[in-house]
């Protein structure tokens, strides 16, 4: 699937996904929801990014693990 709002750069924050245009990653967002905050309070953290990247950094992490899977030890 395409994640026209992520990008991976090798240069950018270790070639971790990132909200495009951003040095964000997704990780920290899905961090931040992880533990609690809400996407307006996501929002307010981090005003450059929009509701839409937000929505775009779970399809994401939703496409990556449906893709790679999560095996048990």
């Amino acid at each position: 699937m395409e994640h026209p709002r992520i990008s991976i750069a090798p240069g950018v924050m270790g070639g971790k996904a990132c909200i495009k245009g951003t040095r964000l990653p997704v990780e920290h967002i899905l961090g931040y929801l992880g533990a609690g905050d809400t996407v307006d309070d996501v929002l307010e953290s981090f005003p450059f990014i929009t509701r839409e990247d937000i929505l775009a950094a779970l399809v994401f992490a939703a496409d990556f693990l449906r893709q790679d899977g999560i095996v048990a030890a």
